[in-house]
């Protein structure tokens, strides 16, 4: 990929990053384990790690929008650099939604419908919590639909490099 397409990537990503950080912070500095357990009563080590993986990707989010900034901002442009955050931001951020620490939530490969949820939880949920991980769902399909071809070229790259 050229430093033109690299770069708008990076910027790409930006607001998405800024949004969903906006959102998970806000969810996480109204909310505590007492309010999910009255709001329904459920299990509360699962709640804990609910919040503690929001939290991880979270903070993931927040460091892949700090590379991104100085990045766009460094001249001249790294593109090396930028691809490797790239990578990172594919990895840490949309994966981990899809797939978090201690699989409380998953992905259903098996539901292709736009109007449909794709994650699935271990157990219920409680409801302001799921309706958070659906709320920016979409979001997170956009942006795994246009890192996905990136991170398949970097990983070809660099097994070549290596070669």
């Amino acid at each position: 990929m050229n430093d033109f397409i690299v770069k708008t990537q990076v910027q790409d990503i930006q607001p998405f990053l800024e949004n969903t950080i906006i959102k998970f912070e806000g969810y996480l500095n109204t909310v505590t384990i007492q309010d999910l357990l009255e709001g329904k009563h459920g299990d509360k080590a699962y709640y804990e790690g609910l919040l503690s993986n929001l939290r991880r990707l979270l903070v993931y989010c927040e460091e892949g929008l700090d590379a991104c900034t100085i990045i766009v901002q460094t001249e001249p442009f790294q593109k090396l650099v930028a691809e490797r955050i790239l990578y990172k931001i594919y990895h840490k951020c949309i994966e981990e939604y899809y797939s978090p620490r201690y699989n409380l939530w998953f992905e259903d490969r098996r539901i292709t419908y736009p109007d449909r949820s794709a994650i699935r939880f271990r157990q219920e949920p409680p409801g302001c919590f799921a309706t958070l991980l659906r709320g920016v769902e979409g979001e997170f399909h956009s942006i795994r639909e246009e890192l996905i071809e990136f991170e398949v070229e970097y990983r070809n790259q660099k097994l070549q490099s290596k070669e």
